[in-house]
């Protein structure tokens, strides 16, 4: 069975990527096991907890990255590197527990999946 990784590089609004990315990774559980959710760069703001996305008249499926475990995804990994970028802790709360790991080790990790679709 191939293994998939998702990566989340886009912010929660002002793009459907992020929606789109969960939408797609939650249908791929359907099909396999073997898959790890990545979030770099502005991707990491889909793990903030607390977001008004009522404020732009956009859609909250934020919440929804946390059922991913009820999915048994649980390969979930943030770049350490974007975190302190954009101000953000390891220690943070999240929606979903993640593995905070440096850029090195994300893309040595991204090397062992068959495809990695990028959102």
């Amino acid at each position: 069975m191939k293994k998939i990784a998702f990566v989340f590089t886009q912010g929660p609004h002002g793009t459907s990527a992020g929606r789109e990315g969960l939408d797609a990774l939650l249908a791929t559980s359907a099909l396999t096991e073997s898959i790890g959710v990545f979030f770099m760069s502005d991707g990491v703001f889909q793990l903030m907890p607390v977001q008004q996305p009522e404020k732009i008249l956009a859609r909250n499926y934020i919440a929804t990255f946390g059922v991913l475990s009820l999915y048994d995804v649980d390969q979930c990994f943030v770049c350490e590197e974007s975190l302190k970028t954009r101000g953000l802790s390891a220690g943070h709360e999240w929606v979903l527990n993640v593995e905070t790991l440096p850029i090195a080790e994300i893309r040595q990790r991204l090397a062992d999946y068959d495809v990695v679709m990028t959102f």
